[in-house]
């Protein structure tokens, strides 16, 4: 009996911080939800607006006792609230038949005589006139807090056997003043820095000086910091399009807004001594990337003074139930108005349903003691390529105390305590073990990590059923040196194969990192156009367990590296390589034979080459986590550009030729606002001097059923070689703006993808005399072209390709369409 009395005390305690809080549904005369109508306290500015589905949570920490609920088309009704928490509310509003024109606000909005609209696109004149945007440079402090909360917490949860020893922790339970849901942090992350801008120069930079992790992460950090900082990128509500998740959601500020958005002119007031206009926006369709929510707008600069934003819950996006938006400006004088608070809110869960558990991802950022016009020069704001700052992660609580910009509340200060008591609990650490093993691919013992674990089963034709263990050697995620390898043993073959691999970071400013390996392995030449000098590395088509065809033109590689790579400016990367590998076929049925004489009588079918190697990588924007040899990258949405040359290196180490390779390779991710994002990639190479089979360019096959990028899916493994080519890629995602179209496809949320390959090449005259492999070097004169569509977000996790050949037939069975499946995560 105690046991539940306190558990009733406690829940009290927990929903007793507001005075007043309201949920439930809107509805009309036919019991069918109302979209997007207001609630209100009554002689107050604090409402929301309903959902979609017509439902609603409002909250304030002041006592109201009456809350106004209206929607324009319908009779405004007054709603008596019996107590401070008034829950699941049925509210009916009946249409109100005396308000002329009631189809111009009951749905969509007129495009004409619509005052919300000649407010709006005053907004669209003066945009470049707000904020930040008329000043020269700029520099300002920021603080920013990420909060991660563990949502719906209820009775059933907690008593859920994974928490047995772990009760404490929901002693921090709260309540979200958005959603009314109950939630347990369990992450958080604070950051103090200066940021610089100049507008005229377009360019800006970030000074860190200080930050505080939650137990989870410390200086050593695995990235955590780093991806939630991708997870929430910069947005500018004035800009057209706002990006998250790799999705372009419409702003209700954008000039196109008007086509996707209606706008209703509700109210005027003054706000801090400034006349603002307020206006209310919602979505025109479902299942676009667009919000609802309001803004206040002044009425003489149009520069906006407040501002909500809500995702529409039916927008095509995976893992996310709501994201949430709130933005202040404050005046600075009369006709400045500077970003103050930024409050973004955003619910991860596995389904939309309301009551299933979920994750808050919350980002609070707040700026102040603004200077302008102070210009710096261009070495200021070049970029530091490998810096890592430990003071800024050794703070003490006392100088948090005194720098924060707004004090942590009882729950938030107690999150520090309760993760680090956390982390000493057995149980927890098996948990939180398991889901490292999960993320990374390793298992940690000790100060050495076996794995990738999931690179232990492999098949092809010519090693049968395959077994591979792996480790590395890892005293944390930065890591200055590290060691690592691999055994690997064919059943069919009976043979075992290796590769070691160690790495020496000489110089940590600029990334100066000194390599060297070796690898004896069974491979699939082939697999991608440009050279790769990787001696760990293993492609899919040679241990691939679904395959189309014969899969046993594989070889035998003995490969040995030693190189040295530099990053003297961020994320432009030379690199030199001197390599020396043997390779001989790997099957009866597959040669490398090749003419060693004039008289093309003598052949050989072993090739013992030398090479040296020079590289320039080129990768603007790209976000990478950690400061030791081995970094992660955060995503792959960022432009690259590399330059490749080789030149083989004949009697060197009884080299047997001499040639010069030149190879270009440019991909481009392309957002185009509102129609999803095209992928182009462009590669050019062409060889000089005279190879055999083993060193010619194969165009990559892609023979799996499986959707594998830069292949082409029609061709098989050699069915096409170069030794010059020029290959592009197309590919774009509608990210479902089409079927978004369609009733009767809108609530699948698939998405379209439609894209084009082609690549032509051609091989030397005295490439083709020296060939003795049985291989004909057929290149097709109009080179090969195939084109596919497909259908992603499929159960969220599955996409499904067809691919149709579009030339070069005459290749033995040539296969003019095939089908192609993938699987992964994505928002």
């Amino acid at each position: 009996m105690k046991k539940i009395l306190a558990f009733y005390l406690f829940l009290f305690s927990v929903y007793s911080f507001a005075q007043t809080k309201v949920s439930g549904v809107v509805l009309d005369d036919k019991n069918k939800p109302i979209s997007y109508s207001t609630i209100a306290f009554k002689n107050s500015p604090e409402g929301v607006m309903t959902d979609e589905n017509g439902k609603f949570y409002l909250e304030s920490k002041k006592t109201y006792t009456i809350v106004v609920v209206s929607n324009l088309g319908y009779s405004t009704k007054e709603i008596t609230l019996s107590g401070e928490h008034n829950y699941d509310l049925k509210i009916v509003l009946n249409t109100d038949k005396e308000i002329e024109a009631v189809t111009v606000y009951s749905g969509k909005t007129s495009k004409k005589n619509n005052p919300a609209l000649d407010i709006l696109r005053k907004i669209w004149e003066r945009k470049k006139k707000n904020g930040l945007r008329q000043f020269d440079q700029y520099k300002y402090d920021k603080y920013e807090k990420i909060e991660f909360d563990i949502n719906s917490i209820d009775s059933t949860f907690m008593k859920n056997k994974i928490f047995r020893k772990m009760e404490f922790v929901f002693k921090h339970i709260d309540t979200s003043d958005v959603t009314g849901k109950n939630f347990l942090p369990i992450f958080i992350n604070e950051t103090l820095s200066e940021v610089y801008g100049d507008n005229i120069n377009k360019r800006t930079k970030e000074v860190l000086k200080a930050n505080k992790y939650s137990g989870f992460g410390n200086a050593n950090n695995d990235g955590v910091n780093a991806f939630l900082k991708d997870l929430y990128a910069e947005y500018d509500i004035y800009n057209n399009y706002l990006k998250f998740f790799d999705k372009d959601f419409v702003s209700p500020l954008s000039r196109t807004g008007i086509q996707v958005y209606n706008y209703v002119l509700a109210d005027s007031s003054y706000i801090d001594k400034k006349w603002c206009y307020k206006i209310v926006y919602y979505p025109r369709r479902k299942n676009e990337l667009t919000f609802k929510g309001d803004f206040w707008v002044n009425d003489t600069t149009f520069a906006i003074k407040s501002i909500n934003l809500e995702a529409s819950r039916s927008a095509n996006i995976n893992w996310v139930r709501d994201i949430y938006i709130e933005q202040e400006f404050d005046v600075l004088n009369d006709s400045v108005f500077l970003l103050k608070r930024d409050h973004m809110m955003t619910d991860f869960a596995l389904t939309k349903k309301e009551k299933a558990n979920g994750m808050y991802g919350k980002r609070t950022t707040l700026f102040k003691n603004h200077n302008f016009n102070e210009k710096k020069d261009d070495k200021f704001y070049r970029e530091e390529v490998n810096y890592f700052d430990k003071e800024a992660y050794t703070k003490n609580n006392e100088f948090w105390e005194e720098n924060r910009f707004e004090s942590l509340n009882s729950n938030e200060k107690g999150i520090y305590d309760m993760l680090d008591t956390l982390k000493t609990v057995p149980k927890f650490k098996r948990i939180y073990n398991l889901v490292s093993i999960l993320g990374s691919g390793y298992i940690q013992v000790g100060k050495f990590d076996i794995g990738p674990i999931f690179s232990t089963f492999g098949y092809n034709d010519v090693e049968g059923q395959r077994i591979r263990i792996g480790g590395r050697t890892y005293f944390g995620p930065n890591d200055y040196w590290r060691i690592q390898g691999y055994t690997a043993y064919g059943f069919k073959d009976d043979k075992f194969k290796y590769g070691i691999l160690g790495k020496y970071m000489l110089n940590k400013k600029n990334r100066l990192i000194l390599s060297a390996g070796n690898r004896r392995d069974v491979e699939q030449i082939g697999v991608s156009l440009t050279t790769s000098n990787d001696v760990l590395g293993r492609s899919f088509a040679s241990s691939s367990f679904f395959s189309s065809g014969t899969n046993n033109k594989l070889t035998q590689v003995n490969l040995s590296t030693i190189g040295l790579e530099i990053e003297p400016v961020k994320n432009l990367n030379f690199q030199t390589t001197f390599s020396y590998r043997t390779l001989e076929s790997a099957s009866k049925e597959f040669k490398l034979d090749y003419f060693t004489d004039n008289t093309f009588t003598t052949t050989a079918s072993k090739i013992k080459q030398s090479e040296i190697n020079f590289m320039i990588d080129y990768t603007p924007k790209r976000k990478m986590v950690g400061y030791g040899v081995d970094r992660i990258e955060v995503d792959l949405n960022y432009p690259r550009f590399f330059v490749n040359y080789s030149q083989g290196l004949k009697g060197v180490l009884d080299s047997n030729f001499s040639y010069s390779k030149l190879q270009l390779y440019y991909r481009q991710p392309l957002l185009i606002g509102g129609f999803g994002r095209l992928f182009s990639t462009l590669e050019i190479g062409k060889t000089f001097g005279t190879v055999p089979l083993g060193l010619m360019n194969v165009i990559p096959g892609n023979q799996s059923y499986f959707i594998i990028d830069n292949t082409y899916n029609l061709l098989n493994y050699y069915d096409f070689v170069a030794d010059q080519y020029t290959s592009l890629h197309l590919e774009h995602n509608f990210n479902g703006k089409l079927f978004a179209r369609v009733p009767l496809l809108r609530k699948l949320n698939w998405r379209e993808i439609i894209g084009i390959k082609a690549v032509y090449g051609s091989v030397s005259d005295e490439n083709k005399a020296i060939n003795a492999s049985g291989l004909n070097y057929i290149a097709p004169v109009d080179g090969y072209l195939e084109y596919h569509a497909g259908i992603g977000n499929i159960f969220k996790v599955a996409r499904i390709d067809c691919a149709w050949r579009g030339s070069y037939f005459d290749v033995p069975e040539a296969r003019k369409f095939t089908v192609r499946v993938g699987f992964g995560f994505y928002f």
